[in-house]
Parts: C-alpha cells; structure tokens; sequence
C-alpha cells in the first residue's frame, strides 16, 4: 500500500498533546499530513490545522498494533518522519513503572510497528541530562561521556540504546535537547526558582551547590525550528545522528538568581551556598510536615545533582543541520517576569503551581493584602 500521489508527505508525532507536540503539529500542518498519537486529542484551540488524531498507548501491543493498522488504512505506507516525544517524566523521585512501560519499551514498541512500513526518519526527542556533568566546564559535546543519574534520564538513554538496536533500517535522529522554556515560562526548574524568589521564601537565599554551575536551556521556538530543518534534511543525514541541541550561552545559579530578583524585586537576590547534609535534612523534615496539595519541590535526592554543570556546544547541530539558537534565556527572563508581574494567577496555573493565599486575597486593584 502506497500513499497516494496526491497527498501531502505524512509526518507522524507521538506525545502530540504535550507543550511541545501541539507546537510542532501546528508547525509541520502546513506542509505535512499531520497524524497524532496520544491517549487524547489536542484541545481545538491547540490543534489549528485539525491532525488526524489515532488513539495509541504506547504501553500497550494491541494498541499500538491497533493505532498503526489504522494509519496505514488512512494514509498509506509510507511516513516521511516520525518525532517521537512521547515519554514519562517526573520530579518528585518516586520510582514509576511508566519509565520502562513507555518511553523504554514503548519506543520499542513503536520501532517493531514501523518495520512494516517505508520510514524516511525516526526522530527521538532525548535529554542533555544524559550527559555527564561537566567538572571542568567544557561545552558538552555529542563524544562526551554519558552518566544518568536519576529516572528520567536513565529512561532516556535506554530509549537511545533500543533505538540503535530496533531502528534497522530506517533513519535514526536522537536530539538531546536542553530544558525547554518560553515567555510563560513552561520549565518546571525555572518556575520553582521564580516562585521562590516571587514569594520571598527564606529557602530563595539558599543552594547548596555551586552557585557558579549552571545548565544549558532552549527557547520552545528554536526546538521548533530544530525539529522542521531535522525533518527537511532527512534525505541528506546519516543512518544514525546525535546532536546536542541547547543554548551555548549560559546563565550560572548565582547569575539567574540575581536577575531575577532584579526583574522582580528591583535589587539583585544573593545565593548563600549552604552545606548538602544541610539542605537534605530541611528537605526531608519539610517534605515530611507537608501534604500531598503543597508538597516541596526540592527533595532530598536532588541536593546531590545541584553541582551538576550542563554547558553545551552545537556545533554539530550549526555544520549539519544548520541551527543554532536565535533566543537566550537571559533576554527572556524580563517578558517571563513581567508576565507574572502583570497576572500572577495566570502565570501560576500555566506553570502548574498552586496559587499562593496572599495571591488569592488580592484586592480588585491587584495590591497584595
């Protein structure tokens, strides 16, 4: 079966109702003929382009079986690109089955599915937290070492090892992409910080890392653009491709930190580095006197990532691909302040946070009581 000579190039995306998959549905509707896997259908007002939504749990043989069957019989056998994003995140630490259900078994799942059909590319939306930690403060490039030192990324990298098993023929792209941000923020670490600072917590003075580290993000509108020049250059790539994909310039703790207490305060907000055996046993004692409504973010497992230093360089990404990052964080934080400032409410819920009790007994002028 053949995709009919009269029909746009099929471009399947998986995890297509997610931040991300909605952008790139939109992004690609214009010229691709858009499938979306996912548990749900995008909200009408995410999806402007109507993609053929097929329900599919990655989880599940039968289903992706089912969900494949079902493209064929609509589209034909032949896909331009498959961007596979969907995976299973979370910080709270707490072990999930979901990470060898879904992003590790379900991308095998899904590689086995598409022998069946003539596959152009597979593109695999990976993490840098893959990478190890930069001791030195070299960039991080695509030949450095690999050290996964919680779920999330290990789930990653194993996804990345099935890939280069499963893949066989079709062409394979793993983009390790940074921590993802726009204007409203969307970057649950950045969020947290912000939120911190905004509510003048006692625990904003205080990281018990080196403040002088940091990590490597990227503006959601350079991932787009990231994803479109990946899918337009699939003829031209390689079997197998790597890329580091973030932002070369980087923010340390110590520098976002006074930032954003300029942009929200008016003065800079010192960073006290404070002892890790410190900061775990805060963690620990505030985690256990919370509920499950206002539990903490930080956990104690993280204090031990906090020396954790991602500085990437793409150039890989610049010769071959012919991208680089056109945003910085560093000039996004006033638009990404200023929005909270001007409807704190609505920065919170965006950002899927609880709305702080002061916020809620504003006045209708907007003055904190």
């Amino acid at each position: 079966m053949n995709q009919p000579m009269n029909k746009k190039p099929v471009l399947l995306i998986t995890g297509a109702e997610g931040l991300i998959g909605s952008r790139l549905v939109n992004a690609f509707s214009e010229d691709y003929e858009v499938v979306a896997f996912d548990l749900e259908p995008l909200p009408a007002e995410q999806d402007q382009h109507q993609a053929d939504w097929i329900p599919c749990d990655l989880t599940d043989d039968a289903q992706v079986a089912r969900a494949l069957l079902t493209l064929k019989q609509r589209h034909g056998d032949r896909i331009a690109s498959v961007i596979h994003l969907a995976a299973y995140y979370d910080f709270s630490g707490e072990p999930s089955p979901l990470y060898q259900d879904l992003t590790v078994e379900g991308t095998r799942r899904l590689l086995r599915g598409l022998q069946e059909f003539k596959v152009e590319q597979f593109v695999f939306s990976s993490s840098l937290l893959v990478q190890a930690s930069s001791e030195d403060g070299q960039p991080i490039r695509e030949t450095s070492p690999v050290n996964a030192e919680w779920d999330y990324p290990k789930s990653k990298l194993a996804a990345e090892e099935v890939i280069r098993k499963e893949a066989r023929d079709i062409p394979a792209v793993i983009l390790r992409l940074a921590g993802v941000y726009d204007e409203d923020c969307h970057s649950i670490p950045i969020a947290q910080q912000i939120a911190r600072l905004y509510e003048k917590q006692l625990e904003s003075y205080f990281f018990p890392g080196d403040i002088t580290c940091g990590q490597s993000f990227l503006h959601l509108d350079d991932l787009v653009a990231c994803f479109q020049t990946t899918v337009e250059r699939r003829i031209n790539l390689p079997l197998h491709s790597l890329f580091i994909i973030g932002e070369e310039d980087l923010m340390s703790y110590e520098e976002l930190q006074d930032k954003l207490g300029l942009y929200l305060h008016g003065d800079q907000w010192p960073a006290i580095r404070i002892p890790k055996v410190a900061a775990k046993a805060g963690a620990w004692i505030k985690d256990q006197m919370s509920d499950a409504e206002d539990a903490p973010f930080i956990k104690p497992w993280m204090i031990d990532l906090a020396d954790q230093n991602y500085p990437v360089s793409v150039q890989r990404a610049r010769e071959v691909l012919e991208w680089e990052p056109r945003h910085q964080l560093r000039n996004t934080l006033p638009e990404m302040t200023e929005r909270l400032k001007s409807d704190p409410e609505r920065w919170y819920q965006i950002n899927g946070l609880p709305v702080p009790q002061e916020l809620e007994q504003q006045d209708s002028t907007g003055v904190r009581k």
